[in-house]
């Protein structure tokens, strides 16, 4: 008899971060091995805009003010993950862009393989398999948030 493994869902938050090109801020992280843009879980007590601060800080050491919100993403076929120990999850995701207003990146979360911006035309081929998505909705000139 097969038995489905069990999947835990987690409000999570990632926050695209453009610099003065237009060129994208994306993480590689050690336990996937995958490119990312910057991401995370809400922790209990703190809003998912203080979580996105929250986590951005922890993994690249700079300071964002999220003033976009782009989308909020629950879709089980792009937002369930296995991690390399196994674990399935489902994500619902709010997605923001946000503003450097402090921080250095010399400060990163050691987890992080590298930390890095790339052009639009030039990203890393390997992304996390939900990102591509994210980032053609953050270049949409949409003005309400997508609900995917």
């Amino acid at each position: 008899m097969n038995k489905q493994k069990q999947i835990s869902m987690y409000p999570a938050v990632a926050v695209i971060i453009f610099d003065e090109q237009k060129r994208i801020l994306l993480q590689k992280r050690a336990d996937v091995g995958l490119w990312t843009i910057p991401a995370g879980h809400v922790e209990p007590g703190e809003t998912v805009e203080e979580a996105a601060v929250r986590e951005v800080y922890q993994d690249t050491g700079l300071v964002v003010d999220p003033y976009r919100l782009i989308g909020v993403y629950s879709d089980p076929e792009s937002q369930t993950f296995e991690y390399p120990d196994g674990r399935l999850v489902q994500f619902v995701t709010s997605y923001f862009e946000a503003e450097i207003t402090g921080g250095t990146t010399t400060k990163k979360d050691p987890a992080l393989i590298e930390l890095e911006f790339f052009a639009p035309n030039k990203l890393p081929h390997d992304l996390l398999p939900m990102h591509p998505r994210w980032l053609v909705d953050a270049f949409s000139d949409r003005p309400e948030a997508f609900v995917r």
